[in-house]
């Protein structure tokens, strides 16, 4: 008997990536190492005696750089992480052997999207604004969805359109969109798997205040022991008008890690 899902696949899907190229230069919080890519070794470096040449590369990242993902060993608050964990006596020895992100399983859920800037007719929200729980569920209605326990919700704000232009995606002194510990709970209500949105630390960042306040943060991954997803591409999901799909991700299994690079995938059948 043919899979169900291999015949899905079999007979056409629709892809959208959700990640974000690495590249030098790109922009990230100043919290975290930069990325950085070089090629100890180039074409023409060394040459086989059959003519043949390789290269190779080297890279050095923070884990919450780029597109990635927050394992619940990320965020502690009153020196407790997820499930009543002490927070200094689990990072001893240098790895998070409880809630690293090698614990989280590789994710196959039914995806949301809930177009907050669409639903306002804007290109991006301005910085700072914080996305309410009426501004959620009017953008689910507009989606035609039901946000429900195990899904991966991704929340758009039209933050992502700066991410070329660099600094200003960070968004010191204008602050960034995002919600706040209402919206936060919002989501642990329904039970979701895992919250995402496009900008550097989902939630809203006042103006001038960087990541001094982080009580999304504390609600989903301490409270609630929801994964949270950063710096995702929403623009082009958008505009397929996708307000449901299939969400696909997979973290790299570093033991111990607060984090891990992610390149999600949104899918539809044909």
């Amino acid at each position: 008997m043919t899979d169900a899902l291999l015949n899905a696949v079999q007979q056409g899907t629709d892809v959208i990536d959700l990640g974000r190229e690495l590249r030098v230069g790109m922009p990230q919080s100043p919290n975290h190492p930069q990325f950085w890519h070089t090629l100890p070794r180039r074409h023409g470096d060394m040459t086989r005696a059959d003519g043949g040449s390789a290269a190779n590369d080297m890279i050095t990242m923070g884990t919450h750089v780029g597109t990635h993902i927050d394992a619940l060993a990320h965020v502690s608050h009153d020196g407790k992480m997820y499930g009543d964990v002490d927070a200094m006596q689990a990072g001893v020895g240098g790895k998070y052997v409880e809630l690293g992100v090698h614990t989280i399983e590789p994710m196959i859920r039914r995806g949301v999207l809930l177009d907050v800037a669409g639903l306002k007719g804007v290109e991006c929200l301005e910085g700072g604004t914080e996305i309410t729980v009426a501004d959620l569920e009017a953008a689910e209605a507009a989606a035609e969805v039901s946000v429900g326990e195990g899904d991966v919700v991704l929340i758009r704000s039209g933050w992502g359109s700066k991410f070329p232009d660099g600094a200003p995606y960070v968004g010191g002194p204008t602050g960034v969109p995002g919600v706040s510990e209402a919206g936060a709970r919002w989501l642990a209500e329904r039970r979701v798997h895992a919250a995402g949105a496009d900008t550097i630390a989902f939630e809203r960042l006042a103006p001038g205040e960087g990541h001094a306040l982080l009580p999304a943060h504390r609600v989903l991954l301490v409270e609630s022991g929801i994964y949270i997803i950063e710096a995702i591409d929403l623009e082009k999901i958008a505009a397929a008008g996708w307000g449901e799909f299939t969400f696909v991700l997979v973290p790299m299994p570093i033991f111990g890690a607060t984090g891990s690079p992610v390149r999600p995938l949104a899918v539809r059948s044909r």
